[in-house]
């Protein structure tokens, strides 16, 4: 059973996480993590 749809509406605040399966890491090395934040940050100011 797939869980219900998310609700969203403009001005809304997202909790973005980022976990591997079972918990594990989801990173090979600090680049890995720095290109993650970098992308999310490129994100968060194209759609403020």
């Amino acid at each position: 059973m797939s869980r219900p749809l998310r609700i969203e509406y403009a001005g809304a605040l997202m909790h973005v996480t980022s976990r591997g399966n079972e918990r594990k890491p989801i990173y090979r090395n600090v680049a890995d993590f720095q290109l993650f934040l970098n992308t999310l940050s490129e994100v968060c100011d194209q759609f403020n």
